[in-house]
């Protein structure tokens, strides 16, 4: 990844290219964003929420010390613009 891209690029640009190399068979037109929260009790909230309504986020849990066992992001499986929205679009996007 390069260095000398400000780190909402440098976090879209990760995420895209785990997708691209996924043999998910991604949708054409699946967007790749990285929204941020203050900390684990707000992402803790998040995936609650959206599990509750189908959305089934996959947790992303760091195993190595000094954040083993913490939450530390989540992966939002595509969906439809309007859903994703519905739940996600009051989070700032990382910059």
């Amino acid at each position: 990844m390069r260095r000398d891209l400000p780190l909402g690029v440098i976090s879209a640009n990760l995420v895209h290219a785990a997708g691209e190399s996924s043999p998910g068979n991604l949708a054409e037109g699946t967007y790749a964003v990285v929204l941020q929260v203050p900390g684990e009790p707000e992402l803790l909230a998040l995936a609650e929420r959206l599990e509750r309504a189908g959305l089934r986020p996959v947790r992303v849990v760091e195993s190595d010390p000094p954040y083993a066992g913490q939450l530390m992001a989540l992966g939002v499986p595509p969906a439809r613009k309007e859903i994703l929205r519905r739940h996600l679009s009051s989070l700032p996007l990382l910059r």
